[in-house]
């Protein structure tokens, strides 16, 4: 596609800055949520952190040729609850966060040196673009629900019964979410050259600045229905009502500070219980990482499995998640949405990625910055992400472009993985669940094998058949 900065290109100081903040924007909220469904203290700030170290570490492995941000990892989700279950204490459960990333990062590296040795040809055989293309277009499309239930989502709410309702209307939030969505499309399609570069940054702005008027009017007049944003971000930086130095700065909690306590509790079990639950999952987010560095090729016309090779980008993002987990808890992986914001704003360039890292790095101790991205409403969020999570599932599509669908064996692959993965296709064995990607894709692979095996016993079939038709 047609890029308008490639990936050594060097924007000027101050538009690298703003394109930076665009690649923290798209991929903040969901690097944040995951310590928050997680819980027991963990901190998005140092996750934040965690995120912006692990990228800067795969930036190195990958000799800044891969322009992608390293965000938290929803797939470990599950792993990260066993670190805290059987009523472990914090300090072993944070100590445990760090050794499950360890595990997880471990299965990268020995996979890179793998490859380092028997080199990537098989991988390009055993998925190639029949198979990859529609499971790229799946991460897209798995990820269609989760933006069209934030666009009908609010952020202010009130208890009843002990349970949160929501305040605003549905039709208002959709109404924030679609003024986000309309702003970004008519910037990204005829802003001006610098503009053009930033949609999501304006389409956020034009839509957290249309919830905060409506919540304002709200509250003025009382009008529940219009409330959509929250103020306890910002309220909850005051220490008793007060503004300290904490309102404005403060050292995120980070893992390590906490899991150097727990080493004392520390037993067998324990670990081999930490190893099967990440381990198997961390295999899953291996065929995610190959279709998103699949993707990110694609979109920049250089193939990243080949250089910098598969083996360093496996190598950056196994260390990465460990170094991830060191301070957050969470274990990164590439981000779709950051593979999103490069196809939308056409700009590649990996230097982006360096200050988005180092940004993120940075604002984890400025709290009212983490404060501010807390308080842009689910709605104004899904209307970004209805555009982001639809550039990757055509991007997708668009790698299947010169595979003949008119034949069936084609077909069949690009068919299964479609409705395996958009139908929500899951598998668990024991504590193990493989994702409607991962089922989606390995049912592709299983299909392709099939289909390949029995065309080749059959062709020489074929062929003696054809010859003995001719002597007669």
């Amino acid at each position: 596609m047609k890029l308008i900065y490639n990936v050594n290109d060097r924007p000027s100081f101050g538009k690298t800055v703003v394109f930076a903040i665009q690649q923290l924007l798209a991929i903040m909220a969901a690097t944040l949520v995951v310590p928050v469904i997680v819980g027991n203290g963990m901190s998005p700030a140092a996750a934040l952190f965690g995120a912006g170290a692990g990228t800067l570490v795969y930036l190195f492995f990958t000799k800044r040729k891969c322009p992608v941000f390293l965000g938290s990892s929803f797939a470990f989700i599950d792993s990260m609850f066993v670190a805290f279950a059987g009523g472990v204490s914090m300090a072993l459960g944070y100590l445990g966060l760090i050794i499950g990333g360890i595990f997880a990062g471990l299965v990268y590296v020995i996979i890179s040196f793998i490859v380092r040795f028997a080199g990537t040809a098989w991988i390009t055989k055993l998925m190639p673009a029949v198979i990859i293309g529609p499971t790229v277009a799946i991460i897209g499309l798995s990820l269609a629900g989760n933006a069209v239930s934030d666009l009908v989502s609010g952020e202010a709410t009130y208890l009843v019964n002990g349970q949160a309702q929501q305040y605003a209307s549905p039709l208002v939030c959709v109404l924030c979410g679609l003024v986000t969505l309309a702003v970004t499309i008519l910037v990204s399609c005829f802003g001006k050259k610098t503009v053009r570069l930033i949609p999501f940054i304006i389409g956020i702005l034009a839509g957290y600045f249309t919830a905060l008027i409506l919540t304002v009017i709200g509250n003025a007049a009382d009008i529940n229905a219009i409330k959509v944003m929250s103020f306890v971000p910002f309220t909850s930086l005051l220490t008793d009502g007060k503004v300290t130095v904490e309102t404005f700065l403060s050292i995120p909690d980070f893992t390590f500070l906490t899991a150097f306590k727990g080493f004392k509790e520390l037993n067998t079990t324990y670990i081999l219980t930490l190893a099967v639950s990440y381990v198997p999952v961390a295999f899953v987010v291996f065929a995610e990482h190959i279709a998103d560095h699949k993707n990110i090729s694609y979109i920049i016309e250089s193939d990243l499995l080949e250089n910098p090779g598969l083996k360093n980008t496996l190598l950056g993002d196994g260390v990465g998640s460990m170094v991830g987990a060191f301070f957050g808890g969470c274990p990164n992986t590439t981000y779709g949405e950051s593979v999103g914001c490069v196809a939308i704003s056409g700009n590649a360039s990996v230097i982006t990625i360096l200050f988005a890292a180092v940004g993120a790095i940075l604002i984890s101790f400025i709290t009212p910055f983490v404060a501010f991205v807390d308080s842009i409403p689910p709605c104004v969020l899904g209307g970004v992400c209805m555009a982001l999570y639809g550039f990757i599932a055509v991007s997708g599509l668009k790698m299947i472009k010169d595979v003949d669908l008119n034949e069936n064996k084609n077909l069949f692959v690009v068919s299964t993985i479609l409705i395996a993965g958009i139908g929500g296709l899951t598998l668990s064995f024991g504590k193990i669940t493989l994702t409607s990607i991962a089922c989606a894709l390995i049912l592709g692979i299983l299909v392709n094998v099939m289909i390949s095996s029995i065309e080749k016993k059959k062709k020489p079939a074929d062929k003696e058949d054809g010859e003995s038709d001719v002597n007669e």
